[in-house]
């Protein structure tokens, strides 16, 4: 190790000890927070949106979705497809749907005939309620009633953005139904055949594409839609933990079901445009970031002026005696990426210790989605190293300017 390196590492050292506590734990805890605000508010707006796609996973398309092609009706050769899909070992469970779309009405019995119907339009599902329920877990989104069961029949589960107590949103083009609750009758009209339907649970969600649906059990959703023949719309795979979602499409793909179905894991079912806003998000919460950054590098670059200045006869002293100015700049050099190293095993033991877990466990409210701290080891080490970065300049810096001043003016305390 060279010399002024080991003098420098010294003197640091000494420094440290000899510093207040209180100043030196004013320096570490800005060094806490410029950390906290670099890792946390980025991820912040990040698991803003990162909440609402962890539930799309969760909640409806789960870790691989076989859908059906745009220019098709349905999936077709779906029972193959199926016994296919019960061969893979990496599939845990899956559900297959039945899907179409219709209409709810609700005040058909007291309606006059000059009154406004009482009319919303929803995508209608025929489901294996245990099926389902399994692999999306979808019957813990049940705030009233109950989920279906095998055997209902003429009883439907309603979405709450279908209804108005759920949904009160006033917006020309799309009505909700309004008075509706656990035993109402709905009427309910997909294609040319109209039933009637006994409300049995109604399920809040705030993934669109389970809180606008209503659903029904698949055997009977099947003869309201007159297919028999086996073919359903859309089969979610949940799959053993540890397996890879692309491995499982590619699988499917390699054995010709992408001629007859589309096949996508979760993340390549996310749209364009709602990646588009993550990366986004990871901008702002950078460029805001930055700003704590800047604010502690001016604060370390204050607090080593400062010390630097007032112990100015001190560091004349030492190069009186033959230390170099270049052992006594790294002293403050090695002094500042202490701060900053506290500082950052500080902030990583909140962030990880406690921000993480307890924002996962208890997700902040926002109104489309439950959102989650976004935290990911590279990005965060990464942005250790950008903090260490800074501090080292922003306390080199004024250490190097008053160093710089002629010895024997420093000893004698002349400007």
């Amino acid at each position: 190790m060279p010399l002024n390196v080991r003098i420098g590492f010294f003197l640091a050292t000494r420094a440290l000890r000899r510093a207040s506590l209180w100043t030196t734990g004013l320096i570490i805890g800005v060094m806490v927070l410029t950390f906290l605000n670099l890792v946390v508010v980025s991820g912040i707006l990040v698991g803003l949106l990162q909440g609402a796609v962890d539930a799309v996973r969760t909640q409806y398309t789960s870790d691989v979705i076989v859908s059906t092609l745009t220019d098709k009706k349905y999936i077709e050769n779906s029972p193959n497809l199926i016994s296919l899909i019960d061969t893979l070992p990496e599939v845990a469970d899956y559900t297959a749907r039945y899907r179409e779309g219709g209409t709810l009405e609700a005040n058909y019995k007291t309606r006059k005939e000059s009154d406004k119907p009482n009319t919303a339009t929803a995508i209608m599902v025929g489901i294996n309620p245990i099926a389902e329920d399994a692999v999306t877990g979808i019957s813990s989104n049940i705030v009233e009633g109950s989920f279906l069961s095998p055997g209902d029949y003429d009883k439907v589960v309603v979405g709450g953005y279908l209804l108005t107590q759920y949904f009160p949103v006033e917006t020309p083009g799309f009505s909700t139904l309004d008075n509706v609750g656990i035993g109402s009758k709905i009427r309910i009209k997909v294609g040319a055949v109209v039933r009637e339907m006994e409300v049995k649970g109604i399920l809040k969600s705030k993934v669109d594409e389970v809180s606008m649906r209503a659903y029904m059990v698949d055997s009977q959703f099947r003869s309201l839609i007159g297919r028999n023949d086996g073919n359903v719309d859309e089969i979610a795979l949940k799959l053993q933990p540890g397996a890879s979602p692309a491995a499982v499409r590619d699988a499917l793909l390699a054995r010709g079901v992408g001629e007859y179905a589309k096949v996508q894991t979760y993340d390549d079912a996310q749209p364009k445009f709602l990646k588009d806003i993550i990366a986004t998000f990871n901008m702002l919460g950078t460029a805001f970031s930055s700003i704590g950054l800047v604010v502690a590098s001016i604060t370390i670059f204050i607090v080593v002026f400062i010390n630097a200045l007032t112990r100015r006869k001190f560091i004349g002293i030492l190069k009186g005696i033959g230390i170099t100015g270049r052992a006594i700049e790294i002293s403050y050099i090695f002094q500042s990426v202490f701060y900053a190293l506290v500082g950052s095993a500080f902030g990583l033991l909140l962030v990880y210790g406690f921000l993480v877990p307890f924002v996962a466990s208890h997700p902040i409210d926002f109104p489309f989605s439950d959102g989650i701290l976004v935290a990911p080891l590279d990005a965060t080490f990464f942005r250790v190293g950008l903090l260490v970065f800074a501090t080292v300049i922003a306390g080199y810096i004024p250490a190097r300017m008053i160093i710089r001043k002629n010895t024997l003016d420093s000893i004698l305390g002349r400007n």
